[in-house]
Order: structure tokens, then sequence, then C-alpha cells
């Protein structure tokens, strides 16, 4: 941790940084910001798994309105990013006090948005299953499992927020810890909300375990609690600890100005349209695996999940690509901030092609941890195998999207990225799901990664992004 500060330092008082020291500070924002991706696919995996083992349609039930629980998730994690990335500019140059009078405004204007999120989420909540194709053996816990998920917004958008400040002054370990221990305690408390109480035995002793036997409904509240004590922490430290944002020792208003609300605008705004889009697509995707059968559903809801544990490193590389792009705006060094897109980009592609890999060989294990239904497994194990293929040039977007967003270019990449998922990915998808079931949906996918990855490259080398930053 000293030595990223160290060599941030060096980012924001214009000194020369070498090659060496730019892959080093890539290394070490990214390990840390990994771990914290890990732990967030983790959450899922722990409560895909544990649902699991209640039966297919348990699992169908999560399935079917994930794709709906990413939308409001992403969308939290968009305005986030409008508040976190001029923070960023600020560190950058060295303006302290304007970072922590935007993070005043921010917590006020993302927790006032976050709840006009649950009033929306809460009144589609009932009918959702329905619009998704869902049948009545499945409906009632997806629709519970939802509004839980919606009534936590609040905390999961305060979580976001902290985060994504903490990782843009230079602090990526509080973030990856405390989300670690957010996992921890996901299975903590789903352990005793989803199963009946019930007898233990290890090493020849007999312990009760209390159990609510909650189900489906268990694992939505164990999520909820987790994301609600770990906000609590992240913000805790945020306010009081971290050595550029804490405010318990400045006074300073709350209240939202407009050319701060102006800026975080144009910033998430692209961004955010950009994920409804993209989520949108993707929960029309669910539709056409709907009629593919129950088995199908949950198949294809495992490996979304369990494909988690291959593009996360992307995204934490993508993380650590935004606060070296975004502080190199800020201190208006432009040549570096070229260097450190390069270096996060290709590093992404390097660590995504081997977890690619990884997850070929290791599909059948990742499915059986998941689910024991043989044609659930047999189905994502078949998933799984097509989209390693695309990993490479998956990594090449999401990270050339974390360069551009530190960039302040967020219009450009949005249209690129949703433009791709719908013109290619759904229709080559409602072409192929008809004659090919499951694996003409995977197919699609996997086709349209690999174009995406292709376009941001094209982006990335062209660097017109580049325009938004002030030539040194």
């Amino acid at each position: 941790m000293k030595r990223s500060s160290y060599l941030l330092s060096l980012l924001q008082n214009k000194e020369h940084l070498s090659f060496r020291q730019q892959l080093q500070l890539t290394v070490l924002l990214s390990i840390p910001a990994i771990i914290a991706q890990f732990s967030s696919i983790a959450m899922q995996y722990i409560d895909a798994s544990m649902v699991g083992s209640l039966g297919a349609h348990a699992s169908a039930s999560i399935g079917l309105v994930v794709s709906s629980t990413w939308l409001f998730w992403g969308i939290c994690t968009t305005v986030a990013a409008g508040f976190s990335v001029q923070v960023a500019h600020r560190i950058g140059a060295n303006d302290r006090k304007g970072a922590r009078a935007i993070l005043r405004q921010a917590i006020i204007s993302t927790l006032l948005f976050s709840l006009v999120l649950v009033a929306i989420g809460a009144v589609v909540a009932p009918r959702l299953p329905y619009w998704l194709g869902g049948d009545n053996s499945i409906a009632a816990d997806a629709s519970k499992y939802f509004l839980i998920f919606i009534l936590s917004l609040p905390a999961l958008q305060l979580n976001f927020l902290a985060s994504g400040m903490l990782r843009s002054s230079g602090n990526m370990h509080i973030p990856s810890a405390l989300n670690v221990i957010m996992t921890i305690l996901d299975v903590i408390f789903n352990f005793f909300l989803i199963f009946p109480s019930r007898e233990l035995h290890v090493l020849g002793f007999s312990l009760h375990v209390p159990g609510a036997n909650l189900g489906v409904v268990g694992a939505a509240l164990g999520t909820a609690i987790a994301y609600f004590v770990t906000a609590v922490l992240l913000l805790s430290y945020l306010i009081t600890k971290d050595k550029n944002l804490r405010l318990t020792k400045e006074k300073g208003s709350f209240r939202p100005q407009k050319n701060i609300l102006k800026k975080a605008l144009k910033i998430s705004f692209p961004m955010t349209l950009e994920h409804t889009v993209i989520m949108g697509a993707q929960i029309l995707s669910t539709v056409i695996v709907a009629p593919l059968g129950v088995a199908s559903i949950a198949a294809n809801s495992f490996a979304i999940t369990a494909e988690g544990l291959c593009y996360m490193p992307g995204y934490g590389i993508a993380e650590a690509a935004t606060t070296l792009v975004g502080q190199s705006f800020g201190a208006q060094r432009k040549h570096l901030a070229k260097r450190f897109a390069y270096i996060t980009v290709f590093l992404g592609m390097l660590v995504m092609s081997v977890m690619g890999a990884i997850m070929y060989f290791a599909a059948p294990l990742i499915m059986r941890f998941m689910t024991p239904d043989a044609e659930i497994i047999s189905l994502g194990v078949m998933a799984l195998r097509i989209e390693a293929f695309a990993e490479p040039m998956f990594a090449a977007s999401i990270v050339a999207y974390g360069v551009f967003v530190g960039a302040g270019d967020t219009l450009v990449p949005s249209i690129m990225n949703f433009s791709s998922i719908w013109a290619i990915r759904l229709v080559l998808a409602a072409i192929l799901a008809p004659v090919m079931g499951l694996r003409g949906v995977w197919i699609a996918m996997c086709i349209e990664l690999c174009f995406r990855g292709a376009i941001f490259l094209f982006r990335l080398f062209k660097s017109k992004w580049l325009n938004e930053m002030p030539v040194t």
C-alpha cells in the first residue's frame, strides 16, 4: 500500500515514472481491485450453489430475475461513477478540498436516487416473473427474491459510492478487504437463513444448527444484510479515516450543487443509458431462453454466474485503469494516460486469456459445485466452454471501457457497447435458439463479445478518446 501511494504521488506531482514503475503501479492497484471483484461474483456463486442444493425450481426462480437485478445493480454503479471520476480528477490535480466537496454532494445525491429506484422496483416486482416468461412454479419465489434485492438498493448504492471514492483516491485495499468480508458475511447469513434447523455431524460430534428454512427468500435476505453491514463499514472508513477524503476535520455543505451534478450527469448518463439498454438486452435474452425449459433457465443462470469468475479480473483491472487514467487526466499528463491505457488493456487480455483456459477445463467441476442436476450440469459445461474462446476480446472491451471512463469519454463507448449487443447478440440468439437451443444463445454471445473487443481496440489505438484530455 505504501509503494502504490508513493507511485501515485509521483503521478500527481508530475514527476517521471519509468515503464517499470507504470507497470508496477498498474499491478499494485489491480490486484486488490480484482480481489474485490472476485468477492462480488463469489457472492452470486455462493447464492447459486446454496440455492442449487434445493432443486432446479429454486435455481430457476433466481435465474429468471438475475438479469433484472443486474440492471438495477449496474445503474447504481454508473451513478456512483459520475462522482468518483470527478474525485479522481481533483485528486490528480492535488485539489483534495474540492474532492471532499464532491463526496459530500455525492452521498446525498446517490442516496436519493437509490430511493427512486426502490420505488420503481417495488412496483414491478409482483409482475416481473410473468413478463419474463416464468410459470407459476417459480414466479412467487422469483418475485420475492427480486423485491428483497430492490429494498437493499440504498445500502448497495452507498457501498458502490464509498468503494468508488476510495479507489479514485488510489486506496484499493480497503474496498477489497471489506468486499471479502461481505462475501464471508453472505455465507454466514445464508447458512442460517436458507436451510432448516438440522444436525451437523463433524469429527464424531453432533451439533444442532438453527435455521430459518426460508429457501430463496433466505438467500436474498442474507445478501441484503451483507450489503448493509459492508456499506456501514465502508462509509465509516471513508468519512473518518481516508487521508484524502475524510470529512470529520472539515466543515462543508452536503447540498448538491448544479455544476457538480451537471458534470456527474455528463459522465454517468451515457453509462447509465448504455447499461440499461444492455441489461434490457440481457433480460430479452432471458425471454429467449425461458421457453427452452426450467433446466435451460437454471443452466443459463449458473453459467453466467460461473463465467464471472473468469471476467471479474478484467473488471478489477478496468477499475485500476479508470483510477490511473483519471488521475493522469487531472494531472494533465496526456502521454502517461495513453501508456497506462495500453498497459492495463494488454494486462487484462493476458489475465482473462489464462482464466478462459482454466474455465474451459474446469467447467464440469464448477457446474457440479453449483448443482447436482445432471441435465443442468451438461448444459452449463457446454455454455462455459463456448464462452471461454471469447474471454481475451471480452477483456479488451472491459478494460478499454474503464480507460475511456477515466478520461471522461463515456458517450461513444456506451453507444458501441449497446449497439453491439442489440445488433449482433440478440439477433443471432433469436435466430439460433429455436434451432440449437441454449447452445445457440451462447454461440451468439461468443461472436458478439469478440466483435465488441475488436471495435474497442480500434478506438483505443485510434486515440480519439484523448481528445477529452488537455495537451500538456
